[in-house]
C-alpha cells in the first residue's frame, strides 16, 4: 500500500475539490493507496461523506500558506501550514509521497528545506506533461527557476530523462532545446552555452533546437526551457485547449460527435496528467495546478504512485552520486 500525503488545503477548490479526488483514488484503486489528507480538521471533516473509507486518514494542521505570501517567509512563519507538515511526514518516512495543488514557490522552498536536494543536483525544477500529436513531452523548467545558468539546464535535461526513462519505459529518451531556430547558434548566449552542454552530454540523446511550432509534433521526449519561458507556454497552451474544446462544442452536434469530442477533451486536458514531480529533491514531492478538478487531484495520486513504484528518485540518486561518469563530467565544468 503507497501512502500519499495529501494537501488538502492547497487550491482553488480546497478543501472540497481534494477530498473529492484522494476519496475518487482509494475507491478506484483500493488496494494501492493510503491517503492522509493534511489541514484543518474541522474543514476537513465538513467535506467528508457519513462513511470515510479506511483507506482516508486526516493528520491536522492548523495554518494555511495563501498564494499571495512569500513562500520562504511563509514556511518559515506557519511551521503548522499544511505544506511542512505534509513534507514533514515524507521527511520522517511516514508516507510516500506528498501532493500539493497549493503555492508552487512554498512547496519548492518547503521540499528544498525539508527534504533536502539529491547529491550533485542544484536545483529542483518542475516537469510539466503536454499533450503532443504522439507520446507526451515532458517540459523542464515549467515555473520553478526564472533564470537559470547553462548548467542548471543541463541538469534539468538529465533529471528529466530519468524521469522519463523510469515513468514512460523510455530507453533513451529524445533531448530538445527549446529555442528559436534550429542552428546551434541561435538564441542568447545563456541558449549557445546549453546547446554545447547538452550536446557534450554523452548520456544524453540531444537531438537539438526544438521551436515552438514542433511541440506538438512530438519533436522531442523532454524539451528544456527556463522557468518563465515554460510557465509561459504552459498557461498558453491550456487556454488555447480551452479555447479549442470550446469552438468544438459550439459548432459540433455533442448527439453526434459526442464520443469524438470526449476524446478530444481527454487528449487535451492537463487534469489527465494529474500533477507535477519536482525534480531534484530528496522525495517524491508533486504539484499540481491550483485550479486542480477532483479527476486531476486524482491523477496526480496515480503520478505520485508511478513515481515510487519505479523508484525514480534513487534512479536520480544512482545518477548524480559521487562515483558516476555524469558526477565526474559535473566536477570538470565546476572548474571551468
Amino acid at each position: 500500500m503507497q501512502r500519499i500525503a495529501l494537501d488538502a488545503m492547497g487550491g482553488d477548490g480546497a478543501p472540497r475539490v481534494i477530498i473529492e479526488g484522494a476519496l475518487s483514488a482509494v475507491r478506484e484503486w483500493p488496494d494501492r493507496f493510503a491517503v492522509s489528507l493534511v489541514g484543518i480538521p474541522e474543514r476537513i471533516h465538513a467535506e467528508l461523506p457519513a462513511e470515510v473509507p479506511g483507506a482516508i486518514q486526516i493528520v491536522p494542521a492548523s495554518e494555511v500558506v495563501e498564494g499571495h505570501e512569500s513562500p520562504v517567509r511563509a514556511i518559515r512563519r506557519k511551521p503548522d501550514s499544511s505544506i511542512v507538515v505534509g513534507l514533514g511526514l515524507l521527511r520522517a518516512g511516514e508516507v510516500d509521497a506528498f501532493i500539493s495543488a497549493g503555492s508552487t514557490g512554498a512547496v519548492m522552498a518547503a521540499s528544498r528545506f525539508l527534504l533536502g536536494m539529491l547529491p550533485g543536483v542544484e536545483r529542483p525544477t518542475v516537469g510539466t506533461m503536454f499533450p503532443t500529436s504522439g507520446s507526451p513531452v515532458l517540459v523542464v523548467d515549467s515555473g520553478a527557476n526564472i533564470d537559470p545558468r547553462p548548467t542548471h539546464l543541463l541538469q534539468f535535461a538529465q533529471l528529466g530523462s530519468v524521469y522519463m526513462r523510469d515513468l514512460l519505459g523510455l530507453e533513451r529518451p529524445r533531448i530538445g532545446l527549446l529555442n528559436v531556430g534550429e542552428e546551434p547558434s541561435k538564441g542568447g548566449a545563456r541558449a549557445v552555452a546549453t546547446h554545447k552542454l547538452l550536446q557534450d552530454d554523452e548520456d544524453l540523446h540531444f537531438v537539438g533546437n526544438v521551436e515552438g511550432h514542433r511541440i506538438v509534433e512530438g519533436a522531442c521526449d523532454v524539451l528544456v526551457c527556463d522557468g518563465f519561458v515554460g510557465n509561459v507556454l504552459l498557461k498558453f497552451y491550456e487556454s488555447v485547449a480551452g479555447f479549442i474544446t470550446g469552438v468544438l462544442e459550439d459548432r459540433l452536434d455533442p448527439e453526434i460527435h459526442g464520443e469524438g469530442l470526449r476524446e478530444v477533451y481527454r487528449t487535451v486536458d492537463y487534469a489527465e496528467y494529474g500533477g507535477a514531480p519536482l525534480l531534484g529533491v530528496n522525495g517524491v514531492s508533486i504539484v499540481c495546478h491550483g485550479a486542480s478538478s477532483a479527476r486531476a487531484i486524482k491523477n496526480a495520486i496515480r503520478v505520485a504512485g508511478a513515481c515510487i513504484e519505479s523508484d525514480m528518485v534513487e534512479d536520480m540518486v544512482a545518477e548524480f552520486g559521487p562515483a558516476t561518469r555524469r558526477a565526474r563530467v559535473w566536477r570538470r565544468i565546476r572548474r571551468r
